[in-house]
């Protein structure tokens, strides 16, 4: 059986509503949001008793989404929000946008801050990194055609 497709990446956040709307602002379209609790879900998770909320987040071409989860129980163990780029595990998210520097501008305004610098990648793409909601590590790439 072949893969058929990734589904999606989760991320977890402390305020689970900034991050829909810093979402939103970077052009994902928000599909919705739901309590996710009982037995069946820490079976899943390996969690146990959890109790979390979550809010499902779509690219505009709707191939890839965004679960954004707020546990209330358990609590959060780890945090890896502040690591650098070059840490071990899932560290970030690349999105393509059209133009790099407006979405930098409408980002800022929930908190965006750039980590080095906007680069030229040859004459290909536009590239950073930024730094989101909760310190969230996020690529922008925009590409030069």
């Amino acid at each position: 059986m072949a893969l058929k497709r990734m589904d999606n990446v989760g991320i977890v956040v402390e305020d689970l509503g900034a991050a829909i709307d810093f979402f939103r602002e970077l052009g994902l379209e928000f599909e919705g949001r739901a309590t996710i609790e009982g037995e069946w879900a820490g079976r899943v998770t390996g969690l146990g008793d959890q109790h979390a909320e979550i809010a499902m987040m779509r690219t505009p071409d709707g191939h890839s989404r965004l679960e954004l989860s707020r546990f209330l129980t358990p609590p959060v163990v780890a945090d890896h929000r502040n690591a650098p780029v070059n840490a071990l595990g899932y560290l970030r998210v690349m999105f393509t946008v059209d133009d790099i520097d407006d979405t930098l501008e409408r980002l800022r305004t929930h908190g965006a801050q750039l980590v080095g610098k906007v680069v030229q990648y040859k004459d290909v793409y536009r590239l950073c990194y930024i730094r989101g909601p909760e310190g969230l590590l996020i690529g922008l790439a925009q590409e030069l055609s």
